[in-house]
């Protein structure tokens, strides 16, 4: 009588003879094929949250007004590297991305704001608004706005900034 031990007793087991042995075959090899992921290593697709990461840290080093020749000294790495973590092509490992907190004067929670789950749908308008939000000219007009140390001065600029606007809205 042929016993075969199964490490799951309620997983069905498969047992071949060849050549007078016994050969088992494992749970991996009953499984049926799994489809190609979608996105990864391989695919030329990155995972979106590696994206989502990246072009936080692209975000907040833009709002610092630093480059990425800068960032890349601070971490000992090329700019190269630091391009490819932005596009989501390479992932960021938690301890490299824990010292671009620190660089970046932010909590590593910062990195992950914001971010929805796949299933979550995106209205046109939001991937609109985020687009821009994301444009390094959008990002360099807050960092300059901010840059100006009188609220008062700050102020006066919002609302001529608000009366141009304004003016091409009417023209629409």
């Amino acid at each position: 009588m042929l016993l075969a031990l199964r490490a799951n007793p309620l997983q069905p087991c498969r047992v071949r003879w060849e050549r007078g042995r016994v050969l088992k075959r494992s749970a991996k090899e009953l499984e049926e094929p799994k489809a190609p992921p979608k996105y990864g290593r391989g695919t030329g697709v990155p995972n979106p949250i590696d994206v989502h990461v990246g072009g936080r840290v692209r975000m907040r080093r833009l709002l610092l007004g630093m480059n990425q020749e800068t960032l890349a000294n601070a971490l000992g790495l090329t700019f190269q590297q630091v391009q490819k973590y932005e596009g989501g092509a390479n992932r960021v490992s938690a301890s490299r991305l824990s010292a671009m907190a620190e660089i970046l004067g932010v909590p590593i929670s910062y990195f992950f704001g914001d971010l929805r789950p796949d299933d979550a749908e995106i209205s046109p308008e939001d991937r609109q608004w985020r687009e821009q939000l994301q444009r390094p000219e959008t990002i360099e007009f807050i960092r300059l706005y901010y840059a100006i140390p009188d609220a008062k001065i700050r102020r006066q600029f919002l609302d001529m900034a608000k009366t141009v606007a304004e003016s091409f809205e009417a023209k629409v």
